[in-house]
This record gives C-alpha cells, sequence and structure tokens, in this order.
C-alpha cells in the first residue's frame, strides 16, 4: 500500500529486464526444437537467417527509444520519503504476468515458423531477449555513471505492467544508488547493500 502522498514506484531497469530471461529461454528453446524440423528452406539457411535476425532484432531492440530513455534520465526528481519502492521480484512478476499470452504467442509462432525456416523464429526470440539484457546494461551504466538509480511510476506502466518510456510516463524519480534490492541495471544485488 502507498503511504499518503507518496507513489508506488518501479525500477526502471528491472522493466526493461524482466522480459529478457523470458524471451531469450523460449528463443533457444524454440530454436532447438526448430532445428529438427528440416523446414522448407533446409537447416543451414534457416540458422544462418536465424543469426541475421538475432543480431538485427537485438540491435533494435537494444537502441530502440534511448533517446526518449535519455531525456526521461535527465529531468529525473528526487524520490520523496513516501513513494514506496517496489521490490525487484515484484515487478518481473507483474510483467511476466502482464505479458504471458504473448509470450506464448510469439513461442509458438516461432516453433511453427520452423516448418518453414527452421530455427529462424527462436532465434529472432532470442536476439529481442539479448537486446533487453544490452539495454538493462546501458541503463545500469547510466546509473552507476550518475550515482542513482532511476524509478518510474506504478501507475504510469501500461496495463501489462511494462513501457517504462511510453507515452503516459512524464519524468522518472530517483535514489540512491544502495535504494531498493535491484543493482544498477536492474540485476539482483549480490551483497547487502550498505545504507
Amino acid at each position: 500500500m502507498v503511504r499518503a502522498g507518496g507513489q508506488g514506484l518501479a525500477r526502471v531497469a528491472v522493466v526493461v529486464r524482466a522480459g529478457a530471461g523470458p524471451l531469450w529461454w523460449l528463443g533457444v528453446f524454440a530454436a532447438g526444437i526448430g532445428v529438427l524440423v528440416p523446414g522448407l528452406t533446409g537447416r543451414r539457411i534457416g540458422v544462418l537467417a536465424g543469426a541475421a535476425l538475432f543480431i538485427v532484432a537485438a540491435a533494435v531492440v537494444a537502441y530502440a527509444r534511448r533517446k526518449r530513455y535519455t531525456a526521461l534520465t535527465r529531468s529525473a526528481a528526487r524520490a520523496g520519503k513516501h513513494d514506496v519502492l517496489q521490490d525487484r521480484a515484484v515487478t518481473a512478476r507483474n510483467w511476466r504476468r502482464g505479458h504471458r499470452w504473448w509470450l506464448a504467442l510469439a513461442f509458438a509462432a516461432a516453433l511453427g515458423g520452423a516448418f518453414a525456416v527452421p530455427a529462424a523464429g527462436g532465434m529472432l526470440l532470442a536476439g529481442c531477449g539479448a537486446g533487453l539484457w544490452l539495454k538493462a546494461g546501458w541503463l545500469g551504466r547510466r546509473e552507476r555513471a550518475e550515482n542513482a538509480l532511476l524509478w518510474v511510476r506504478v501507475d504510469w506502466l501500461d496495463g501489462r505492467a511494462g513501457r517504462p518510456a511510453g507515452k503516459a510516463v512524464k519524468a522518472y524519480r530517483s535514489t540512491g544508488i544502495a535504494a531498493g534490492d535491484a543493482a544498477p541495471g536492474g540485476a539482483r544485488r549480490r551483497t547487502a547493500a550498505l545504507v
């Protein structure tokens, strides 16, 4: 529950990173199954096409909307003492619940596509996951450079608990580097933060 005068805040990097694992593993699994199917184009062409799709998807996802993230980062206001910081696990769980049907549909499409181009659809999914990890890493480097963690109001995220740089997001909030239970970039903290 949010205290009076405060807002529920989710870590920006955690929201970005939340989809990386599911997309990566579903993609790897779909590509592994897809390579077993000869397909219309044959395995060799399928894997080569998949490798190209992996690289393109990773680059596009990693660099998409960076100007928007940068602008929101520059205008970040300090979080208030009544703001409630959402746990990393809660943020990731909300994203995954909100996107579970999209993930299932993408996995089914990647498997179905293997009958035409083996492994390509799975490698595309895995590339999207890798791109999200790269973007979260970029956000983490910005957070370390500015010695501040970036947060977004939970009610400004979309209905699936995603889009931390969407049109509804007016500004970010910032806290000290030790706030919350996630390290810069959204990964789990390896050691307890010193406050």
